[in-house]
Parts: C-alpha cells; sequence; structure tokens
C-alpha cells in the first residue's frame, strides 16, 4: 500500500512539474533521501566581487529601479531542452516588478532537424532546411553563439517566430526588434513580412558579427518573415545561426545556449562565438558544459581545465565585472554501463578554477550524492534510462534546486532575511 501511494504522489509531482510550480518541498517527502542540499549553495560567492555586484543590480531591479540585468547559460542537451533553466528564467522575471524584459537568444531547433523547447517556436518547411551541429564532428559551417546552424536548401521559405508556446509564460514575452544571426552575402538574400499587417520599419547589416537587425513599428509577440535568395544559383547561402527577440522594456534577459552533444572542444569550432559574445554585457554567465567532455574513455582533465580558463577569461574580458557560475554536472553513466569516474575530476578542476578566478561554483554532482547517485535518481523516476538526461519531475526538481541556491545567495549577500524571496517566489507560482 505504501509503494503504491508513493508511486501515485510521483505521478502527481510529475503532471505538477509541466508548470511552473516550486515543488522542492513537496518532492522531500519521497525523494528527500537522495538530495544533499548541504551542498546545495553557491561555493565561494561569499568572497566573490562579480557575485556582490551581481546580486547588487538584481535587488536594485527588485526594489523597482529600472535596469537591463542579462544573464547567459550555456550547456549541451539539458540546456538544449530548456526545462530547469525555463523554469529559473521564469522565477527570476517574474520576482521583479519588470516582468517585460526581452526573451533573449533563440534559435529554431526544428529547422534544424532536433528538438526544439516548447516555451516557444519558429517554424517553417523543414524539407527545404538542413541542420548543422558544432558537436558533429562530420558537420561543418560557420558558427556563432549558438552552437548550431540551419542552412536553406532552396530558393525561399516563410519562418514564423512565436516567443510564446505549448508551455506559456506567466507574463508573455513580446518584441519589437529581431536580431537574426544569418551567416550570407547581405545582397544575395531579402526579408519581407510575411503578412500585409506587418511592417518592417528597418533593416541593418552587421556582417561582421554574422547578423541583421529587423525592426518594428510595434511590440508584438509573433511575426512571420519570408526569407527568399536574389541568386538563385547553387552559390547562394544562407543559414541561420541564432534568433534574438528585442525590446525596450527594463528587465532580466536569460539566454539559454545549447546544443545536443556540445562539449568545450565544439564551442571552440564557433568562429563567430566570441564575436557575437562581444554584443553583450553579461550580467551573470551560467557555464553547464562538462557531460560530454567527460563522456570520453581517455578523458583529459588539463584540456578540460585550459578549454573552460579559456572560456572564463574571454566573458572577463567583455565584462570584467560578471559573475561567472561554474556548475558541476550530474552524476551520469557511461555508455548505460558504469558510473562516469571522469565527472569527480572535472569536479576538482572547476572548484579549482573557481577559487583562482574569484567565481563561484553550483555542485550538482555532490547535491546529486556523486558517483553512482544517478541510479538512484533513476530508479526514482528523476531520470531516464541513460541515467544521463532527467525526466521532467527531474528537471523540475534540478530548477527548484538552483533557483533556491541562487535565492539563498541573494539574500545573504544583501543583508535579507533567509526565505523572504524565496517564499516571495512560492506564492507567485503557486
Amino acid at each position: 500500500m505504501r509503494k503504491l501511494l508513493i508511486i501515485l504522489l510521483i505521478f502527481a509531482l510529475c503532471l505538477h512539474a509541466q508548470a511552473q510550480h516550486y515543488i522542492l518541498d513537496s518532492i522531500r517527502q519521497v525523494h528527500g533521501q537522495i538530495i544533499d542540499e548541504e551542498y546545495n549553495t553557491f561555493a565561494y560567492a561569499d568572497s566573490s566581487h562579480s557575485f556582490r555586484v551581481f546580486f547588487s543590480k538584481l535587488d536594485s531591479l527588485f526594489e523597482g529601479h529600472e535596469k537591463n540585468i542579462q544573464i547567459f547559460h550555456i550547456g549541451g542537451s539539458h540546456i538544449q531542452a530548456d526545462i530547469y533553466s525555463n523554469k529559473v528564467r521564469e522565477y527570476l522575471r517574474n520576482i521583479t516588478p519588470f516582468t517585460n524584459g526581452p526573451r533573449g537568444l533563440i534559435f529554431p531547433y526544428r529547422l534544424a532537424g532536433t528538438n526544439n523547447p516548447l516555451n516557444y517556436s519558429i517554424k517553417g518547411n523543414r524539407e527545404l532546411w538542413k541542420g548543422f551541429r558544432s558537436s558533429v564532428s562530420r558537420d561543418t559551417a560557420i558558427w556563432g553563439l549558438s552552437g548550431i546552424a540551419a542552412t536553406l536548401n532552396a530558393h525561399e521559405d516563410t519562418i514564423r517566430i512565436k516567443a510564446n508556446h505549448k508551455e506559456r509564460a506567466k507574463n508573455p514575452y513580446t518584441f519589437n526588434k529581431i536580431r537574426l544571426f544569418a551567416v550570407a552575402d547581405s545582397s544575395g538574400y531579402s526579408i519581407t513580412p510575411a503578412d500585409t499587417a506587418l511592417v518592417f520599419t528597418g533593416i541593418s547589416f552587421d556582417p561582421a558579427k554574422g547578423y541583421c537587425e529587423i525592426s518594428l513599428p510595434d511590440t508584438i509577440s509573433e511575426a512571420g518573415m519570408v526569407i527568399r535568395k536574389n541568386d538563385t544559383s547553387e552559390r547562394a547561402f544562407f543559414s541561420i545561426t541564432g534568433v534574438e527577440l528585442l525590446n525596450d522594456f527594463p528587465g532580466i534577459s536569460y539566454s539559454s545556449i545549447g546544443v545536443n552533444g556540445a562539449s568545450f572542444r565544439s564551442y571552440n569550432r564557433c568562429t563567430l562565438f566570441y564575436e557575437q559574445l562581444k554584443l553583450y554585457k553579461p550580467d551573470l554567465f551560467i557555464i553547464s558544459i562538462g557531460t560530454n567532455d567527460a563522456a570520453v574513455k581517455n578523458f583529459d582533465p588539463e584540456k578540460y581545465r585550459n578549454y573552460y580558463d579559456s572560456l572564463i577569461l574571454a566573458i572577463q574580458a567583455i565584462n570584467p565585472e560578471c559573475a561567472i557560475l561554474l556548475t558541476v554536472p550530474n552524476d551520469s553513466y557511461y555508455r548505460k554501463k558504469y558510473p562516469n569516474k571522469n565527472t569527480a575530476l572535472q569536479q576538482t578542476v572547476i572548484h579549482e578554477l573557481a577559487r583562482k578566478h574569484g567565481q563561484a561554483v553550483w555542485d550538482f554532482y555532490a547535491i546529486m550524492g556523486g558517483l553512482g547517485s544517478s541510479q538512484r535518481w533513476y530508479n526514482r523516476k528523476l531520470m531516464v534510462h541513460d541515467r544521463v538526461h532527467f525526466t521532467a519531475a527531474g528537471y523540475s526538481v534540478k530548477g527548484d534546486l538552483l533557483i533556491t541556491a541562487l535565492i539563498s545567495q541573494w539574500e545573504k549577500t544583501t543583508g535579507r532575511q533567509p526565505a523572504s524571496l524565496l517564499q516571495l517566489i512560492k506564492d507567485i507560482h503557486e
């Protein structure tokens, strides 16, 4: 009877996890033994100048001062799915008075033949496009921040962008400017409105950074555009590497950058990555790269360290005060057979780099329980069979753990009463 009650509770929590609800309090009833919340902190943040700066800005926004806060979160398939990162995004933007900030960078994953997050959609004729991922060694393309490209293999296509989709935001996103990252000759293609009611008030190009910017007269949530090649020969080329939805409202912009199979090596193949990153001045940069780096027989910790170090230095070159959260990958299985011991080596590297650069660590590996813990999470229906990825409920728990650690550090850094802001988040999303 007890086993049946637990199964029913897990099922209810899985359904509940589909919405943006804080479920960690109730999940402890059945899963508390496999979550080590002692480690659910931002290690070293107390002594980090960058995190003091970030939380001061966040606190100022919370108090009603108009500010724009830019957050980037980079990783692999966990971030491409944008389940737990979207949950954190919604928590943060709705805790402030400014809930209409821009959506940020997204990508038309469906056009590239892979899974798209549920919270937005970019549709076209999928048969006319081909995808190229930087994480696939046989693929070649000119990639930017997103690490993925969708190339048009036809004379033209109509794509339709919806800033809000199945997982509808509590406060829907709107935009009055579209920044279309594309590798193409600006004179070799045209972009026109797909509907007579839509007007483009201006289009500007920046070939060096690989984008064009489309201005709109009004703030909208959906737009359609026709992409047409002016040159009908085989030499004509148009490849989308990202879409950014912008507006003029203050608030938090949280861009998640993720590609299935991504590693530091694959992002290192993106020739326009740093040029496009220079368009921004991130206030918080969350690095969740490592699961695929570790999924090799001969893992080299020093190579991993060098890649990681280079990314941190590049971010700091753009904004020396940027808070950088280094996240330790989750425990996983190698080829679905063996607990991956390489993650512990990554854990050591990540903590050393955080101390070196004055940044913080969110050690999810320790929170899960360390080596072999993914099997226990799988037994509790929080991970899928590969014991690398999570179920919807598992990602929801992960999102709640991350926001709890972030909010707790925010309260601590700014001298707020413990759990006061966290309770506000719970009340907003109940």
